[in-house]
């Protein structure tokens, strides 16, 4: 097994006029392993989270990287950085709309296949041809995961992880003082002052108690988690998000704020302003044709895990899995070997059941 770091020119395709680039990183198997048709899965990481998040060996109760164990498995594992997140090019937060992000990553992700297909992407290594392509996305990667396939159908099938295309709400701590985030919609124009939506249900909301990164480390974690190790992982979380409304009354983390190996010191604003806004990307998640696989902690952000299918009005294929003693974070839990389990029996599924996406 071996892995790749490239750097994709995506100018073209971003349309901001100024270079703009995607970095990611192909883990590829040993070309023994390879089966008749490989997949070729494309992994996009939360708000905060560069890719990272699936290539380190995340500390906390289990062992191993998503990206390895996949890869060891037969799978080609691509993490990618979104624009204007970790290695990827940086822009003014404020241009990177869903259509931007998604336009970017799918030239990306074009590029690789075709590198693949061509065997160039690595000395020696064979020709990739008659690929299963899938998308898997987690958090704010999951919403982009479905805006990109909605708008231009590249995956065979999707795992949309931790992220809700109906109602996304960060759960607390039983007790504490429930999270407001401010709806904005996609129209909203981040040079301007802010139009929430939902801004009489803020105003009266009671405030936060403690930091954001003290409400969210109860969601983002499950209770095995060591202590250490989700302080580790939320010390950049108020430096990321601490822009986006709540509910006032939650206050800075200070502390450390160096990113960790998994993070990202950057977002893209647009789409972080609006991803929790309900029915945010709706349009997109309802052009959906291929597979989709729904899947979450026991403890996670869907409102309504059991609704999501409705999200999805074209696929012909929703599967849901709600996994035990997890929490938003799926590669930091004890478990995270069987959502990957999971995800992988998922698209053996999708190869057997004939590839019912409509990807080009």
């Amino acid at each position: 097994m071996e892995f790749v770091d490239l750097r994709i020119d995506v100018t073209a395709a971003a349309g901001l006029g100024e270079p703009a680039w995607i970095a990611a990183t192909v883990h590829l198997p040993d070309p023994a392993r390879l089966p008749a048709s490989p997949v070729i899965c494309f992994a996009k990481p939360g708000g905060g989270y560069s890719r990272g998040y699936y290539t380190i060996d995340l500390p906390g109760p289990a062992k191993g990287a998503q990206a390895d164990w996949h890869a060891a498995r037969g799978w080609i594992f691509v993490s990618v950085d979104h624009l204007g997140v970790g290695d990827s090019s940086l822009h003014d937060g404020a241009r990177l709309t869903y259509v931007t992000l998604a336009a970017a990553a799918h030239a990306a992700e074009a590029e690789i296949i075709a590198r693949l297909a061509a065997g160039t992407i690595a000395q020696g290594y064979p020709r990739i041809g008659d690929a299963l392509k899938i998308g898997i996305g987690q958090s704010m990667g999951g919403c982009l995961t479905i805006v990109q396939q909605g708008r231009h159908h590249g995956y065979d099938g999707i795992a949309v992880l931790g992220y809700s295309a109906i109602h996304t709400q960060p759960p607390t701590r039983p007790g504490a003082t429930a999270l407001v985030p401010a709806w904005l919609g996609r129209d909203t124009l981040l040079s301007q002052p802010l139009a929430m939506l939902n801004a009489d249900a803020i105003a009266a909301a009671p405030p936060m108690q403690g930091t954001l990164a003290e409400n969210f480390g109860w969601a983002f974690h499950f209770d095995d988690v060591p202590a250490e190790v989700v302080a580790r992982d939320m010390a950049q979380f108020n430096r990321n998000l601490g822009e986006i409304s709540f509910n006032e009354g939650a206050s800075g983390n200070g502390g450390d704020t160096t990113p960790a190996p998994w993070n990202s010191s950057t977002i893209p604003g647009a789409v972080g302003q609006s991803c929790m806004t309900p029915g945010i990307i709706a349009s997109e998640a309802a052009a959906v044709t291929c597979p989709v696989l729904v899947a979450m902690g026991e403890r996670d952000v869907c409102a309504d895990p059991k609704g999501e299918v409705r999200a999805y009005l074209s696929a012909n294929s929703v599967d849901l899995f709600i996994c035990p003693r997890m929490a938003h974070m799926h590669n930091f839990a004890s478990t995270r070997e069987l959502f990957w389990q999971r995800i992988e029996t998922w698209a053996d599924w999708v190869r057997v059941g004939g590839q019912l996406g409509n990807a080009t």
